[in-house]
């Protein structure tokens, strides 16, 4: 008695529940261009949610053992590679139930190549944003050169570089640009920079003191390093003047522009003190009379 009721149990679990379950499944949602069935949409699903556990996990670890300025910079690659993980997994995912992904791919070939061509500007940003991440040409907090801008890197995303100008103005800078361009990284090696005022003074000045000057305006001047010693170059005899620059070092060439300037203000007071004059351009114009010639028949 019991193992009739025991065979008509496994009778109706094997027969009812677990066949409705896979006349569920085996439920056809699509016949062409492939056969897609509930159970395939499933297993889709539950291997997408997987893979996403998954690389969540390694982008947690990995991020772990990266330092702050570099962990923003490789979650935003990861989401690229995310995404050509997602695409594979999918199509091995089908490919191992039966459907045939050839056709598939064959149907949305020319789609992808009229995409990959429209697109094509979009695929040069993301792949230099990899490369800066990966060779770490630019970093959060470099100041650059770019376009004739100077402006200071404040965010690097996969598709584009963010970085603020001297006159607090945000550009956006396509990825590709730092890859394609002659981009000047200000910061590359060391935080500080080398800058320059140039300066000319009349023929007949003393040019020793004019040295003298210069190299106390800029002790004076506050932002300039004390090292390296700031030094001054004799450049050129110039048609209106002498030309001379005064090189100095600073620590933040962001600032750079406010720094020329008030020592510039210093040079001008200084040379005023101190009878050197700054010339204007001159030019010595001659003026040659010739007499009317004689007219001819």
């Amino acid at each position: 008695m019991q193992n009739d009721t025991a065979n008509q149990i496994s009778e109706v679990i094997e027969q009812d529940i677990w066949g409705n379950i896979q006349t569920f499944l085996d439920f056809t949602l699509l016949t062409q261009p492939f056969k897609l069935t509930v159970g395939i949409v499933l297993l889709v699903i539950f291997v997408f949610i997987l893979t996403s556990v998954v690389l969540r996990l390694v982008r947690n670890f990995i991020a772990s053992k990266l330092l702050n300025e570099d962990k923003l910079k490789f979650i935003s690659a990861f989401k690229f590679v995310k995404y050509i993980v997602y695409l594979i997994v999918i199509l091995i995912t089908l490919s191992s139930s039966g459907v045939d992904i050839s056709i598939l791919l064959t149907a949305s070939a020319a789609l992808f190549v009229g995409v990959g061509l429209a697109l094509q500007e979009l695929f040069q940003d993301i792949i230099g944003g990899i490369f800066i991440i990966l060779d770490k040409s630019l970093l959060v907090g470099d100041i650059i050169e770019i376009d004739n801008k100077v402006a200071r890197v404040f965010e690097i995303k996969l598709r584009t570089t963010r970085a603020l100008t001297r006159d607090d103005k945000v550009m956006i800078i396509p990825n590709h640009k730092f890859i394609s361009d002659t981009v000047y990284n200000y910061t590359q090696n060391h935080r500080t920079t080398r800058e320059c005022v140039n300066v000319g003074v009349a023929y007949g000045s003393d040019t020793q003191k004019v040295r003298e000057l210069l190299l106390d305006c800029v002790a004076r001047q506050k932002g300039v390093l004390k090292n390296p010693k700031p030094f001054v170059l004799f450049e050129d005899f110039g048609d209106s003047a002498l030309l001379f620059g005064v090189y100095f070092y600073i620590g933040d060439s962001f600032t750079d522009p406010k720094i020329k300037s008030e020592l510039r203000f210093k040079i001008g007071d200084s040379f005023r003190q101190n009878g050197i004059s700054i010339p204007f351009p001159q030019r010595d114009l001659h003026i040659i009379n010739t007499p009317n010639q004689p007219k001819t028949d």
